[in-house]
């Protein structure tokens, strides 16, 4: 490179805070890997999914334990399918059956970041929204930690369905009708309802512009931001960003065109989901969604929460309401506290296998 351009170069990288310069290199490195080692055009392909349905009512024993095999064998990775409403997750498990099983607990978490989209791809993977990873935690009271993955290969902080989906999962598992789990966006505890749902808290609405986040200090409560046609949305953080507009007719909405617009907004640094909400009364929201890295999607868990947050604090409902998605209804309390609990079914799908062989496990960050 010539001075002229290495000059150039360099004050284009000194544009950028150290955090994005972290991703851009974590981006180049995946792509390094990605396209290393992967074009013998004598490499077998990937063996066809194996999978074992369900009965009919979606109920079946679960073994103890959904984990990959040990790197070095045949590449084959155990899943769970889950949904929540329709809102669907790989979920697979990869915590160590005893002290000595540690070298697993770190495989395939983290996932790398062509896996990720691999096995989310519906047409040539398994097929979802989200893919949950269950580790080990380092809290005692914590059964697991459960790491979220966007169809796209980034991570989330949190994730009301999959959380509901995976708790309901680990209750099952031990006998229990109360869970602990550790996210990134903190301790979630979950529960079963007497009617079979499960309920799970969320923790505190985050309303602060740094807490959400905000690229810079905004009223979250009236976003000064306007994207076709539509504007003045309000900003909630439930340890993922959260854009929620408020509109007259949620079906109206061409999300496929706004969405991606408003999730890559300079407004969000981090990027957003998007909720668009019509009030049906004071009790029920009509909500359609379309979330970061993955795109329209039927159900949205923290979504639900972010838009009866939104509403109450606008003061369009009260604390308690129902929201109605594509895939359903999920009910929300804005609790006195601040906390927010979000209810609603699960479903457990089908169990199976798939060859990951193809691909770099061997670690590197997922976002």
């Amino acid at each position: 490179m010539d001075p002229e351009s290495m000059s150039l170069a360099q004050a284009i990288w000194a544009i950028f805070d150290p955090k994005t310069r972290r991703k851009i290199l974590n981006m180049i490195q995946a792509m390094s890997r990605s396209t290393s080692g992967n074009n013998d055009p004598n490499r077998p392909c990937p063996a066809a999914l194996n999978t074992q349905d369900a009965n009919s009512g979606g109920h079946f024993k679960v073994k103890r334990h959904i984990t990959p095999r040990q790197r070095g064998s045949t590449g084959m990775v155990r899943f769970l399918k889950m949904n929540g409403l329709g809102n669907d997750f790989v979920v697979i498990d990869s915590r160590t059956k005893d002290p000595g099983a540690g070298e697993r607990a770190r495989w395939p978490a983290p996932l790398a970041r062509d896996l990720v989209r691999h096995l989310a791809d519906r047409r040539r993977g398994v097929g979802c929204d989200q893919i949950v990873v269950i580790e080990d935690s380092n809290i005692p009271k914590a059964a697991a930690f459960l790491r979220f993955l966007n169809a796209n290969g980034s991570e989330a902080g949190a994730c009301g369905n999959g959380a509901r989906c995976v708790a309901a999962h680990l209750m099952r598992e031990s006998g229990d009708d109360w869970v602990m789990v550790e996210t990134q966006a903190g301790l979630l505890s979950a529960e079963i309802c007497a009617d079979g749902s499960v309920l799970v808290d969320m923790g505190p609405a985050l309303m602060k512009w740094r807490e959400v986040p905000l690229s810079h200090d905004m009223d979250t409560l009236h976003l000064n931001l306007s994207v076709e046609g539509l504007s003045d949305p309000v900003a909630v953080g439930m340890g993922n960003p959260h854009c929620v507009f408020f509109v007259d007719d949620a079906e109206a909405v061409d999300i496929e065109m706004v969405g991606p617009k408003v999730e890559t907004s300079l407004i969000f640094p981090d990027r957003t989901n998007v909720e668009f909400v019509t009030m049906r009364d004071r009790a029920t929201l009509r909500m359609r969604v379309w979330e970061r890295g993955v795109g329209v999607t039927e159900a949205c868990g923290s979504g639900a929460c972010a838009a009866v947050v939104a509403a109450h604090l606008r003061g369009l409902c009260e604390r308690t309401a129902e929201v109605q998605l594509d895939g359903g209804s999920l009910f929300v309390t804005y609790r006195d506290d601040g906390r927010v609990v979000l209810r609603g079914p699960v479903a457990w799908s089908f169990t199976g296998e798939i060859d990951v062989g193809e691909f770099d496990v061997s670690g590197g960050s997922p976002a």
